[in-house]
């Protein structure tokens, strides 16, 4: 009943949620949801048209463009939240280093984000997608080198704020362990806006994985991905538009809904809103 309860009473988080699970589900069941092999190429069908057997047209080879964009749900989802968990771990966990113990440790972190952040970001991550080579996860590697900087620095100001406690200070003077109170004291007070955080970053971050994609230092054919689609598209813009029409709104909606997940998780969680 209290769950029933809590989406009564937060009736924006609640629609965006159902949206986000059932985008969810399109990805995990895409093998039985495509009405067609995303990587069968039928030349004879090449360019054709929305309408008949292929609802969405076909792209240059002849496959089926609904079934690259549903099989497209699978692989920017999954490489997006997985990059959304690197930044995250990564990023809070230099920060709470560069927080807790302060001095070189705090120095060294915190002058590398800084140096990063001096950067526009997109342009470093091309350029380390472009040592590395193009493929999906040197993509998530060059994004996460530029993007755990936010929050490190954001981790950083909430362990700073959180040592002000007089708990703290009693724990550290009892002769409490450094990982215990860390544990057990630091993180269970930043966690919250951390998560919300990772959230709301959702969205932008499989914007930059298609970006990078669409500039060719992502995915690579035949990988069914939106951003390589869209890619892919763009020479036959005039005759075919249904090329990138159609995955170019699967970015949008995609994008919109975790966006809107994440502002309504910041509004549920976010100590500010008590």
């Amino acid at each position: 009943m209290k769950v029933l309860k809590f989406f009564k009473e937060n009736k924006q988080f609640t629609l965006f949620f159902i949206l986000a699970m059932l985008i969810v589900c399109v990805a995990i069941f895409a093998p039985w949801i495509a009405p067609k092999d995303p990587y069968e190429a039928v030349m004879l069908d090449s360019l054709k048209a929305p309408g008949g057997e292929y609802i969405c047209g076909t792209d240059k080879l002849g496959r089926d463009i609904l079934s690259r964009v549903i099989y497209g749900t699978r692989t920017s989802l999954v490489m997006t939240l997985i990059l959304v968990a690197v930044i995250f771990v990564v990023g809070t966990l230099l920060g709470v280093l560069a927080g807790y113990f302060g001095g070189i440790i705090d120095a060294v972190i915190m002058r590398i984000a800084d140096m990063m952040i001096s950067f526009p970001g997109l342009v470093l991550a091309i350029a380390i997608a472009g040592m590395l080579g193009p493929n999906l996860v040197n993509a998530v590697i060059a994004i996460s080198a530029v993007s755990w900087t936010k929050y490190a620095r954001l981790a950083r100001s909430l362990v700073l704020k959180v040592r002000k406690n007089l708990y703290i200070e009693a724990a550290v003077v009892n002769g409490t362990k450094t990982s215990k109170i860390l544990w057990r004291h630091i993180l269970p007070n930043m966690i919250t806006q951390m998560v919300v955080t990772a959230a709301a970053d959702i969205g932008t971050m499989m914007l930059e994985l298609a970006s990078l994609s669409f500039l060719g230092f992502g995915a690579t054919a035949p990988t069914p991905e939106w951003g390589l689609m869209l890619n892919e598209g763009r020479t036959y813009m005039a005759k075919a538009p249904w090329l990138m029409i159609y995955p170019g709104i699967a970015i949008v909606i995609v994008v919109v809904v975790f966006n809107m997940l994440g502002d309504s998780i910041r509004d549920i969680l976010d100590p500010k809103q008590e």
